[in-house]
């Protein structure tokens, strides 16, 4: 696997790795430049794992360009997605603060990704000349944290729909583009990992989705993309459902 620094590759890409990051959106151009220079550039195909559930690790990844799923799989052997990630998002924090501590999920690209990585030495030197970078992360893992529990809070529901208009209405903020007639969402996964995300069938997906069409709350385009008219129609929607 071809590895260089992101400094190395800085003009193939528009900018470097910590500059899409939001923990280091207070330094200054020349901070940036000094992390760059510390930090890993790493090319994975699609269908690529990152890493898997159980390796050591004491690596920060950040996502430079494409998109990651993060997941898991029960004791019957299905995979239940964690989150999807895209560019400026990162993953590997909490083995920044738990030694010898090993990864409690794998990673696999869901597109061609490139990969920034920081090793644990690199981001403890960082947050020392940067303390407040500290609180960043520890607010990450805060938001980490709740969208985990919101998950397994949707997961619970037995109500397929309210799962579904719950990860359509992420999408719409994390992957959508507003457009004249609606938020025109390009689906980062496929059907069956779609139902994977929300733990039902792919065949409930299909038929919830042409349901919703049919109400007039989403338009279908093709498998990879959708169009939500009306937000605020879909969010009553959904409370009607609770």
């Amino acid at each position: 696997m071809e590895r260089h620094t992101c400094n190395s590759v800085h003009h193939k890409e528009k900018e470097p790795c910590p500059k899409k990051v939001p923990i280091f959106s207070s330094l200054s151009n020349e901070e940036v430049l000094k992390i760059s220079k510390m930090t890993k550039h790493i090319p994975f195909q699609k269908g690529q794992m990152l890493i898997g559930e159980g390796e050591k690790s004491d690596t920060l990844y950040i996502i430079n360009k494409g998109k990651v799923k993060i997941t898991k799989y029960t004791v019957d052997g299905k995979e239940q997605i964690l989150y999807i990630m895209t560019a400026g998002e990162f993953f590997g924090e909490l083995n920044l603060f738990i030694e010898d501590e090993v990864s409690n999920f794998s990673a696999f690209a869901i597109e061609n990704t490139v990969i920034c990585q920081l090793t644990k030495r690199d981001i403890d030197q960082i947050m020392r000349e940067n303390p407040d970078i500290s609180i960043k992360l520890l607010t990450a893992l805060s938001k980490r944290l709740v969208h985990t529990e919101n998950l397994a809070q949707n997961l619970a529901t037995k109500d397929p729909e309210v799962r579904i208009i719950h990860m359509i209405l992420e999408f719409c903020q994390k992957f959508g583009t507003t457009m004249n007639n609606g938020i025109l969402v390009h689906l980062p996964i496929n059907r069956e990992e779609i139902a994977s995300y929300v733990g039902v069938t792919r065949e409930t997906i299909s038929r919830k989705f042409s349901k919703f069409e049919d109400l007039g709350l989403i338009t279908l385009s093709g498998n990879k993309q959708i169009i939500v008219q009306n937000q605020i129609a879909l969010k009553n929607y959904l409370e009607s459902a609770l």
